[in-house]
């Protein structure tokens, strides 16, 4: 029966039958972990649940635990904490997870669900191993760079290096803190008056166009730890109280010099994923005596990343300094102010400043008369200027892909060439909206294509109008799902290929002479799953005179990672906008598109294509999703239970993914679970690299690992990568599910997950059915309460003002 979400019908899509006892539904530790207000990886659980993260001072509060000097916590705590888990949960506990909930959730959860981003070097054959690698490849290549930077500090700097604008001004002054030529306090980032643009000209040659760029290297196996260095790993975690447990992912986080840094500096542990600021103080106390204080500048330090690293797997690349400063008082750091710029000066953050002029002025202190008790008045301008400056801190590898990302993305701008004559292509456009977009293109080297589901079409024509001109172009979507449609949508499978197989090569044309690109047009698809890593490597790519088209619904769920590239391109107006015309169609359509504008409207679907099932409670709710799956939905549609996808809030409690698969997997496909947990026939999802979730099959097992097939591609995950890369796969996240869809889908809202949902999760979840959509119903007002009023809570990030700072006003003109 069709009816409006929120209200109460009847339940005749299903056959009647007894729901078995229900059990109380999921709270406290053990309900679900929404994946939208609480974020994914670098642990793949707690990154892709970035799209919901609070701004500022809302995400330090989650990540904040409890005050507590190092003096309070007695060193068993790291002991007793690590008890609770498994060897081999502990040892995987610094991996990221393949499910994507909360990064704050138990520690049950937080080992069970752990996955490492190295995982994707084993876990595929040589062409899929090569295409998750690789992606993986270049974000190192970022980080080496800004190792190398640390490690030359002492030398002499050439201010920029291949960098320019506000990415060499960022790069002089970090370094001059380093150096000591310059204080803390003077580390503030001036925001660089806009550059003239450049006036478009025929691309130059190769070779003067820009220096070489190199193919995107291969990224070797991760190697195994040395057993003398788990050795001595092992020794220091002895003597600070520490489980051996802790040995193995201390060596993966921290390197072969691991028990060299934790000795030295014992707070070094709270780079192993689930080890809390209380357990790391009772290490330090036990290794260093009565050298250790809460404000030791080593500890002060750590909980500076600490808290930076957890915002970003909630999406931030920043955060506010006040906030980061009232967390670390929540750690008994009794002078949060020195604590930030010792942090600063030893290179853990960055400073920056932003709605004013954020570097002291050296006449500020001769300013005004003293008074009568010789304390000098502070120029009102000057007080004035201050408070207008709002200052965050960052990691330097989110603040140097930033700054990358958008120097590239004016580089597009200001080479485009605009000589192809693009009129008769427009005029054979199969719709208005396809025609503008192609208009657009033709006059501007980066436009942002906007739309929903059926807006697809205009991306692909586009590209086949431009490979009708000669141009080398080319569609990249975010999955295999995704890539498969553009190339049904373009009629031709050379035209479509995922971003991962793009950047690795294995796909598309690869690399020119220059090492970049062989493109003319890129359109990427999926552009909200665009993290600002990901995007900078991908906009380095592109060779001068390249366009780029960042294609995607603004509606749903951000990227798993750190930074909301669609939406601060769209923010800061830095280009050509081209909204779609094209709507949705059907019930279904109808349904998502009004949720995308905050109102859940009763649809007609005479033919059944929307249905909602009420449940009381997440046992029914269980109860019901397994009989529509098995039972309702082929019988009445004629799409069997493989074609059929499960969306739930969260991982955790009753009525999760892991609830869900487990019942899913007694009904349709019954083993003893005999491959690591898994049986031939299990539906799965792997993930092979931080924010990539792959939906399989699993097909065999043997001494080589565990043998997937993953949309006709067939995978090996090794053994050792099993636990931490693969889940089963009858039920996901909807973060897990964006990019994707299915002739059918199944949304679970037990009464436990109404905190957990959105405007963007719902957006989302509903949207991932083609032909049939079925909701399980038990957060009653809930729903229409998220949809009218929760919308899509801020990431911080610094690229729409840099982007603002490089590019004129008139580079955008808005279209639509």
């Amino acid at each position: 029966m069709t009816a409006l979400p929120g209200e109460t019908p009847g339940t005749d899509d299903a056959p009647a039958e007894d729901a078995p006892a229900a059990p109380a539904p999921g709270g406290g530790a053990d309900g679900p972990s929404p994946d939208g207000p609480t974020a994914g990886p670098d642990a793949a659980e707690a990154q892709e649940a970035a799209a919901g993260g609070a701004a500022g001072a809302d995400a330090v509060d989650v990540v904040a635990e409890a005050a507590s000097a190092p003096s309070e916590e007695p060193p068993e705590a790291v002991e007793e904490s690590a008890k609770t888990e498994k060897p081999s949960e502990a040892a995987n506990s610094s991996v990221a997870s393949a499910d994507g909930s909360a990064a704050e959730e138990t520690s049950e959860a937080s080992a069970d669900d752990s996955e490492t981003a190295e995982g994707s070097a084993d876990a595929a054959p040589a062409a899929e191993l090569s295409e998750a690698q690789a992606e993986l490849a270049a974000q190192r290549e970022l980080r080496e760079r800004i190792e190398k930077r640390k490690a030359e500090k002492a030398a002499p700097i050439s201010a920029g290096g291949g960098l320019s604008g506000t990415a060499a001004d960022l790069l002089a002054a970090v370094r001059a803190v380093e150096s000591g030529e310059k204080a803390g306090t003077a580390f503030f980032a001036r925001t660089a008056p806009a550059p003239a643009p450049a006036p478009a000209s025929p691309r130059p040659a190769p070779a003067a166009a820009q220096p070489p760029r190199p193919a995107v290297p291969e990224v070797p196996a991760p190697q195994a730890a040395s057993p003398e260095a788990l050795e001595a790993v092992r020794a220091v975690l002895a003597q600070g109280g520490a489980p051996e447990a802790l040995a193995r992912p201390a060596v993966d986080a921290l390197g072969e010099q691991a028990a060299e840094l934790l000795r030295t500096d014992p707070w070094h542990l709270l780079a192993v994923s689930g080890v809390r600021p209380e357990q790391a103080d009772g290490f330090a106390r036990a290794l260093l005596g009565s050298e250790c204080g809460p404000d030791d500048g080593r500890r002060t330090a750590a909980l500076v990343g600490r808290l930076l690293e957890q915002a970003a797997l909630r999406g931030h690349t920043a955060l506010d300094a006040a906030a980061v400063r009232t967390a670390l008082a929540g750690h008994a750091v009794r002078n949060p102010d020195a604590a930030v710029l010792n942090a600063v000066e030893e290179g853990v953050a960055l400073l920056f400043g932003e709605g004013g002029d954020a570097e002291p002025d050296e006449t500020d202190a001769e300013d005004g008369e003293p008074d009568e008790d010789g304390v000098r008045e502070a120029d009102s301008t000057a007080d004035a200027d201050a408070a207008s400056v709002r200052m965050f801190l960052g990691l330097d590898r989110y603040a140097l892909a930033e700054e990358s990302l958008a120097d590239g993305l004016a580089r597009l701008v200001n080479t485009c060439e605009k000589t192809a004559d693009w009129t008769e292509a427009a005029a054979g456009a199969p719709s208005p909206s396809a025609a503008e977009l192609i208009r657009t293109v033709a006059s501007a080297g980066l436009v942002v294509h906007s739309g929903g589901e059926a807006a697809r079409a205009e991306p692909a024509a586009l590209i086949a109008a431009a490979r009708g001109l000669g141009l080398r172009a080319l569609g990249a979507a975010h999955s295999e799902d995704g890539r498969r449609r553009l190339a049904a949508a373009t009629g031709d499978p050379a035209t479509a290929v995922t971003l991962a197989g793009l950047l690795s090569g294995a796909q598309g044309p690869g690399r020119d002479e220059d090492g970049a690109l062989a493109l003319d047009l890129l359109v990427v698809l999926d552009s909200p799953q665009l993290d600002v890593e990901g995007a900078a490597v991908l906009v380095e790519a592109l060779a001068d005179g390249a366009r780029l088209v960042l294609s995607g619904d603004p509606g749903v769920l951000g990227s798993a990672g750190a930074g909301r590239v669609f939406a601060d391109v769209l923010a800061a107006r830095a280009c050509p906008q081209v909204v779609s015309r094209t709507p949705d169609p059907g019930p279904i359509g109808e349904l998502v598109s009004g949720i995308g504008i905050g109102e859940l409207n009763q649809v007609d679907a005479p033919g059944k294509e929307v249905v909602i099932v009420p449940v009381r409670d997440a046992g029914e709710a269980v109860h019901r999703t397994v009989q529509l799956v098995a039972d309702s939905v082929p019988r009445a549609f004629s799409i069997p239970a493989e074609e059929t996808q499960v969306i739930t809030v969260g991982h955790g409690g009753a009525a999760g993914t892991r609830a869900l698969n487990e019942a899913l997997k007694q009904r349709l496909n019954p083993g003893p679970g005999r491959f690591g947990g898994f049986d031939p026939g299990d539906r799965v999802v792997h993930v092979p690299a931080p924010g990539r979730a792959v939906p399989g099959v699993v097909r065999s097992a043997d001494g080589e690992g565990l043998h997937l097939d993953c949309g006709g591609v067939p995978v090996v995950v090794p053994q050792e990568r099993v636990e931490s890369s693969v889940r089963h796969g009858w039920a996901l996240s909807a973060h897990q599910a964006a990019g994707m869809r299915w002739p059918a889908a199944v949304v679970v809202l037990p009464g436990d997950a109404a905190q957990g949902l959105s405007r963007p999760w719902v957006y989302t979840a509903f949207g991932r059915g083609e032909r049939h959509l079925s909701v399980v119903h038990g957060v009653d007002r809930a729903l229409p309460h998220a949809v009218a009023e929760v919308p899509a809570q801020e990431r911080t990030t610094r690229l729409r003002p840099l982007l603002e700072a490089l590019l004129t006003p008139d580079a955008a003109s808005s279209t639509g």
